[in-house]
C-alpha cells in the first residue's frame, strides 16, 4: 500500500515537473501574425437574471479596441425576470451594431435541453462574422480581446481559447483561483501537445466555417457542458484549437460566493468530467489521490512524507508562478500551502454530490 502512495507522490512530482519544462522552454505563442485588413467580428453573450453583473462586461465592451465596422454584438435575453432585459435594451440603442434577440419559449419547453445551448444556438444561426467571440455575462474582458484572439488563427485553427481569472479578495476566492489557474495551465499544456481539450465557454473564439461544419450548438442541447462538446466537434471536424495564454486574451469573472454554490457548480461541470478521455482521466485520478497517498506516507515514512511535500509545493509553485506571469498576474506563496487540501476536500464533496440523488441546479432552472 506505501508503495503505491509512494508512485502516487512520484507520478505527481514528474507530471509538475513536466509542467515546468513545458513552460520554460517549449511554450506557444499562437500569435501569428499582424491583420491588416481586420475581418468581421461577432461577440456572443447569453444573459439570464444577470443583472447584478450585466453593466460590468457591457462596460468593458465599451472599451474594446476593434473598427466598429467589423464588429457586432449578438446578446441573448433568456428568459430573465430582473433588469437583464432593459440593461441590453438601453446598451443596445446607444450604437449601432448592436443586437438583442429574446426567447418565446416557456421553461416547460426546454424538456431537459441545455437552455444556454438552445440561445447560443440561435445566436450562431443569426451570426454570419467570420469569428465568433463568446463570452458570459459575469465576465469582463481585455480591451485588446479581439485583435488578440483574430491574430491567432492560422488556417487549421478552428477554435482559441482565452484565459480566465477569478477575481475575488477572500480565501474561498482565491483557492477558487488557484483552481482555475491549474485547470487552463494543464489545458494550456494539452492543448500545445495537440491533445483534445476542451472549450472555454466565458472566453473562447470559434472560427464560423469551423462552427458550421462541426455541427454546432445544435448538437450539444442534451449536455450541460456545452463548451467541452462544442470543442470536441470542431476537433472531430478536423481542425486545430489553440489555447492563447496571454494578457490580452484574459476575462475576469467571479467566484461561487459558498460551498453550496460552488457545488451545484461542480455538479454540473462533473458530467463533463466522466466523458473525458482516458489519459485525462487518470490525470485526475493522480491529483486527487495525492492528499491521501501524501498522509500515508507521512504516518508510515515522517521523514519521506515530509521530502515530498516540501517537495511538491516547491514545484507546483513554481509551475503556477512562471505560467501566470505569462499573463502578466502574480500569485502569493502562503495560499500554496493549502491548496492541494482544499482541492482534494472540494473534489470530494463534488464526488458524493454527483451520485446524490438530486437535480442539477443552473440558472434557476432544473436538468435530471
Amino acid at each position: 500500500m506505501v508503495s503505491i502512495a509512494v508512485f502516487i507522490l512520484s507520478c505527481g512530482l514528474i507530471f509538475t515537473l513536466f509542467g515546468i519544462i513545458r513552460v520554460l522552454f517549449f511554450w506557444k505563442d499562437h500569435q501569428v501574425k499582424n491583420v491588416k485588413n481586420w475581418p468581421a467580428v461577432a461577440v456572443l453573450v447569453t444573459a439570464r437574471n444577470e443583472a447584478d453583473f450585466l453593466p460590468r462586461l457591457l462596460n468593458s465592451f465599451d472599451q474594446l479596441d476593434y473598427p466598429e465596422a467589423c464588429l457586432k454584438f449578438y446578446l441573448y435575453d433568456d428568459q430573465s425576470n430582473d433588469d437583464t432585459g432593459k440593461i441590453l435594451d438601453e446598451w443596445c440603442s446607444r450604437a449601432n451594431g448592436r443586437i438583442k434577440i429574446e426567447t418565446g419559449e416557456s421553461n416547460q419547453d426546454f424538456s431537459g435541453k441545455n437552455g444556454k445551448a438552445l440561445a447560443l444556438a440561435r445566436l450562431c444561426k443569426v451570426a454570419q462574422e467570420e469569428f465568433l467571440f463568446f463570452t458570459d455575462a459575469d465576465c469582463t474582458v481585455n480591451p485588446e480581446w479581439i485583435r488578440e484572439g483574430v491574430s491567432c488563427f492560422s488556417s487549421n485553427t478552428g477554435m482559441v481559447i482565452g484565459v480566465t481569472k477569478v477575481k475575488d479578495s477572500s480565501l474561498f476566492g482565491k483557492f477558487q483561483e488557484l483552481e482555475w489557474w491549474n485547470t487552463l495551465i494543464h489545458v494550456k499544456i494539452a492543448a500545445d501537445l495537440s491533445f483534445q481539450t476542451t472549450g472555454l465557454g466565458n472566453n473562447m473564439v470559434i472560427r464560423k466555417a469551423a462552427y458550421d461544419q462541426s455541427g454546432g450548438f445544435e448538437q450539444t442541447i442534451f449536455s450541460l457542458t456545452e463548451d467541452l462538446e462544442i470543442s470536441r466537434l470542431i476537433h472531430q471536424a478536423g481542425y486545430a484549437i489553440s489555447h492563447q495564454f496571454s494578457s490580452k486574451m484574459l476575462a475576469n469573472t467571479k467566484s461561487e460566493p459558498d460551498l453550496g454554490s460552488l457545488l451545484v457548480q461542480r455538479k454540473r461541470w462533473f458530467t463533463g468530467v466522466v466523458t473525458l478521455p482516458w489519459a485525462w482521466l487518470i490525470l485526475l485520478n493522480f491529483h486527487f489521490l495525492y492528499v491521501p497517498a501524501l498522509l500515508l506516507v507521512c504516518v508510515t515514512y515522517p521523514i519521506l512524507g515530509i521530502l515530498f511535500l516540501v517537495s511538491k509545493l516547491t514545484f507546483q509553485s513554481i509551475l503556477f508562478r512562471l505560467a501566470v506571469s505569462r499573463v502578466g498576474q502574480k500569485l502569493n506563496w502562503p495560499e500554496f500551502l493549502f491548496f492541494d487540501f482544499y482541492s482534494f476536500l472540494i473534489n470530494g464533496l463534488t464526488i458524493l454530490y454527483y451520485f446524490y440523488p438530486s437535480k442539477i441546479r443552473w440558472k434557476s432552472r432544473s436538468y435530471s
